[in-house]
């Protein structure tokens, strides 16, 4: 594993693999290491990673705030995860690379259901926060592993005051208030539609990039979601596929396909 500091945040990352760079963001919501691409849901069921190193260069990374990633209280926005995977290119000195995200375009999170839920996490965290203060929190983080996703009470940071001392004593003196603020504002720019969370529909729509889209259907990733980027991104290529027929022989394949034609 190699480390790199990328808007004054260290980032986890590994090479693996050769042939043209491929950049992966991990999934996993607020928790995306770069395991996870090899060990959960589908994408340890699929086995996808160790199907695209042998054709390609591929950068797996923690994103900030997950794994051994560092992070900084700040109110969050997607351009801040776009900063750090740009960043991440000058490292092993890619000028450009294939795209790929876990919940990103590969079963893509998204739908109503998916909204309601990332705003019910970030008040449940507030909420002990009020209850509890932020070294209830840095208390709490420290007795058990789950992160943010399966303990909303732990919050966004919870993985960074676990590895990082320094931060954890500056993130309980936070004044709460002002915390709490900052956490209201990620949830409100985070999660402000009932569909794919980030670029706005005419943005999209703007692109000359192709793009493979893979739908999911969960409460996560709403196929409706998958649908939105095909009807929004110009050269789309929707997979047209069920989750349960997306396997280790065919998923994979599909990915490889449409890499080799672009």
């Amino acid at each position: 594993m190699s480390t790199a500091t990328i808007d004054g945040i260290v980032t986890r990352y590994e090479v693996s693999g050769s042939g043209p760079p491929l950049l992966m963001y991990s999934p996993g919501g607020f928790d995306s290491r770069l395991e996870n691409w090899s060990s959960l849901g589908i994408y340890q069921r699929i086995g996808l990673l160790a199907q695209l190193t042998p054709h390609y260069m591929c950068i797996t990374f923690d994103r900030r705030e997950s794994g051994r990633s560092g992070g900084r209280v700040e109110r969050l926005g997607w351009d801040a995860y776009v900063r750090q995977g740009l960043g991440l290119l000058d490292h092993p000195d890619v000028d450009r690379a294939h795209l790929m995200g876990g919940m990103v375009l590969y079963s893509p999170a998204g739908g109503a259901r998916y909204r309601m839920a990332q705003h019910a996490r970030f008040a449940d965290h507030a909420a002990f926060v009020r209850s509890d203060g932020l070294d209830g929190v840095v208390h709490l983080a420290r007795s058990h592993d789950l992160g943010f996703t399966k303990d909303p009470r732990v919050g966004p940071w919870a993985s960074v005051i676990r590895t990082d001392s320094a931060f954890a004593e500056s993130y309980a003196k936070l004044d709460p208030q002002r915390y709490l603020s900052t956490v209201a504002g990620i949830a409100r720019v985070m999660y402000d539609r009932d569909t794919v969370p980030g670029a706005e529909p005419e943005d999209l729509m703007a692109l000359d990039v192709p793009a493979l889209i893979v739908p999911g259907e969960d409460a996560s990733h709403a196929t409706s979601a998958a649908r939105y980027l095909d009807e929004c991104l110009p050269r789309s290529d929707y997979w047209d596929v069920p989750v349960s027929a997306q396997t280790a022989d065919t998923a994979p394949a599909r990915v490889l396909q449409f890499l080799a034609q672009h």
